[in-house]
This record gives structure tokens, C-alpha cells and sequence, in this order.
């Protein structure tokens, strides 16, 4: 009796203990996702950086990873705010899930014409919010040459309504953000649109409607 009585004895303690199994497992997989997003970011940035130096290198095919539909364009940086990013062709999800990238479209960065530059408010481009009139950017493409930018207007506009003008006679960024940035849920169709004019150009500030927004 007593010998078959101690299977059942253990099959007792380990289903007792087997809550805290479950619970030790659920809590090691929600420590290695949070360990594993960040890692990945990290990884993504290391990626596009070697893409971006090979596309300085003269590769018109530096794609960051060998699936990727995408290649970098340009180097966008704010020294004020320490950001820089590497900018994708294509502003398609997936890109924006990366890096901010350029609309198809619009004028390629640093060329004459209206460059639209889109990115997430929750990420690279929530540095936006602090951003003000006057400050700088600087844009390096992938030839090497360099450009200096100033922002001169931020605006709100309704992208059911609203739509950036893309012709111009000299070179403009307008970086384009969903709005607003502390929003919840995603998907509304306010933008935040920084408009920032090559540090030498008259001709942008002339062609820019009144208000800061490039809009028609």
C-alpha cells in the first residue's frame, strides 16, 4: 500500500508545483521579449548604418538586410537634439517601422522641390514635438555633399483635407508625423508637418504659403 501510495504522492507535488512552472516560464518569455525588442532595434540601426556607408561608398543596391525593398537616401540629423537617422526610400509601413523615409514622389532630399519625409510620433520622429522656429538640421546625401536647413513653421493639418505642395524653386523638407503625439490610438488623420528651408534659399520662403505649411 505505502508503495503504491508514492506515485501518487509525487504526481501531487508536481501538479502543485506546477502553476509556479507556468508562471516562471510566462514571466522568463516576457523578460526575454523585452530584452529582444530593444536588441532588435539595435540591431536594425547597426544594419541601416552599414547600409548607409556602403551607399556613401558609390552601392546604388545597399539594401540593409537581404529582404529589404528599400536602400538609404539620405543622413537627417538635429545636432541640437542629438538625433540623427539614416532616411529609407519608400514611406511605406514597413520602412517607418525602421527609420523615417522618403515619399515617392516628392523631390528627393537636398533637390530642388518640396522633400516629404514621414516617420512615427512614437518614435524617431517624437523628437518633433520640441523642435521650434529657427532651429537647425543638417542633410547629407549620398554623394556627400551637405546641406544646412532652418525650420521656419510647424502646422497641424488635416490629411483628409489638406495636401503638401511638392514643386518649389529650391530645395525644402517637410518631416510629417501623425498628431497628436501623446494620441492613444493611431490611425487619425491629423499631421504635424515641420517645414525647414535651406539656410540659404529666398526663394523656398517666398514660394511657403503663410502659416509655415506647405499646403494647397
Amino acid at each position: 500500500m505505502n508503495r503504491g501510495a508514492r506515485p501518487s504522492r509525487r504526481w501531487r507535488r508536481y501538479a502543485q508545483a506546477l502553476p509556479m512552472i507556468a508562471l516562471a516560464l510566462t514571466a522568463a518569455a516576457e523578460l526575454a521579449a523585452g530584452y529582444w525588442i530593444p536588441a532588435k532595434a539595435a540591431l536594425a540601426q547597426h544594419l541601416l548604418e552599414r547600409a548607409w556607408d556602403q551607399t556613401r561608398a558609390g552601392s546604388t543596391v545597399a539594401r540593409p538586410w537581404p529582404w529589404a525593398d528599400t536602400v538609404p537616401v539620405a543622413r537627417l540629423s538635429v545636432p541640437s537634439l542629438g538625433a540623427s537617422w539614416v532616411v529609407l526610400s519608400g514611406a511605406s509601413g514597413r520602412n517607418l517601422a525602421f527609420a523615417p523615409s522618403h515619399l515617392d514622389g516628392s523631390a528627393l532630399p537636398g533637390e530642388p522641390g518640396v522633400s516629404v519625409i514621414a516617420g512615427h510620433r512614437d518614435t524617431h520622429f517624437e523628437v518633433l514635438e520640441s523642435l521650434e522656429r529657427g532651429a537647425h538640421f543638417e542633410l547629407e546625401r549620398a554623394d556627400g555633399t551637405r546641406h544646412d536647413y532652418v525650420v521656419t513653421g510647424m502646422e497641424i493639418v488635416n490629411a483628409d483635407v489638406d495636401r503638401l505642395r511638392l514643386d518649389g524653386a529650391d530645395s525644402v523638407l517637410a518631416l510629417v508625423t501623425c498628431y497628436p503625439f501623446d494620441a492613444t490610438r493611431a490611425g487619425g488623420p491629423l499631421r504635424y508637418v515641420v517645414t525647414a528651408e535651406r539656410s540659404t534659399s529666398a526663394a523656398a520662403r517666398q514660394a511657403r504659403l503663410p502659416g509655415g505649411a506647405l499646403l494647397r
